[in-house]
């Protein structure tokens, strides 16, 4: 019980000391970047940090923050699994929580990150209108504050976690069904990360 608790807390504090910084991040990513690029669209597309005038992409600091965020997440939660519901809902929020904002990612923001991006330096791949710019840019800002608000969550669950008491009583074991289902369930995690950095 102690390594699994020592495990469980090695995995909570990475998911604080990764999610501190990528929720500060992302703050300042959508009230100073976001907020530049919005403001009057479609000029203020140009100020988009993409393309050749930015030499370093966003991503290259979110993408590994949210991938070692997503390891201690579901690190935490698998080392922690045999805990009982009222401690491991903690170690859900930041694992599922990361999952769901990555997938967000992947189906909202990067077609309009490409749409707004190719709109603004009018590419020929540009398929929108003005009016549909101006739409889809205040779309964007809106879903970045779910993007925020799921950050906020999956920095403090871990941080409540670490706060409380580590459970004298331990959960039963999951029947065989539930253990193939979660296997089945982080296979499909698995397979999602391994499509996302292939799609990078």
């Amino acid at each position: 019980m102690a390594s699994r608790q020592g495990i469980t807390r090695a995995f909570l504090w990475l998911a604080v000391l990764t999610g501190g910084p990528l929720l500060g991040a992302k703050l300042f990513d959508l009230v100073v970047l976001a907020g530049a690029w919005s403001a009057h669209p479609p000029a203020s597309l140009t100020l988009m940090p993409y393309g050749k005038a930015w030499p370093v992409d966003t991503g290259v600091f979110f993408i590994p923050l949210s991938a070692a965020m997503l390891v201690a997440g579901f690190g935490a939660l698998a080392a922690g699994w045999l805990t009982p519901w009222r401690f491991r809902w903690l170690l859900c929020l930041p694992s599922i929580g990361i999952l769901l904002l990555l997938i967000l990612t992947v189906v909202a923001f990067w077609p309009m990150n490409a749409a707004l991006y190719y709109h603004g330096i009018g590419s020929p791949k540009d398929n929108i209108t003005d009016t549909e710019s101006i739409v889809m840019a205040r779309r964007w800002v809106a879903l970045d504050w779910v993007r925020v608000s799921g950050a906020i969550a999956a920095f403090v669950a871990p941080l409540r976690a670490l706060t409380l008491p580590w459970p004298t009583e331990m959960a039963r074991k999951d029947p065989p069904l539930v253990q193939a289902l979660l296997a089945l369930a982080l296979l499909g995690v698995a397979g999602f990360v391994i499509w996302f950095v292939q799609n990078l």
